[in-house]
């Protein structure tokens, strides 16, 4: 059980964003993202979206850095990955 957050890579806003992940469950990337000070906005149905410059507190909390296609695979593998068809 991990949280995961990859690269950021996605531009929005004039910055670029990352995504944090838990390949467990809802609830501990829910409980994750409250002690990290993360806004419920930014919860997108399976990930957080998370600016850049947050990473590091992130990855300092326990969050752990991976490539977007590992947190990918185990977001999939969790079960949790919703797809973007499904998303609308």
């Amino acid at each position: 059980m991990a949280v995961l957050v990859d690269a950021a890579m996605w531009p929005a806003h004039g910055r670029l964003w990352a995504h944090l992940v838990s390949d467990a469950s809802l609830t501990e990337l829910h409980e994750f993202a409250a002690r990290a000070g993360l806004p419920p906005r930014g919860f997108d149905l399976d990930h957080y979206d998370v600016p850049e410059e947050r990473i590091p507190d992130l990855v300092a909390l326990g969050a752990q850095a991976v490539t977007a296609g590992e947190l990918t695979r185990r977001l999939i593998a969790s079960g949790l990955r919703v797809r973007a068809r499904d998303r609308r």
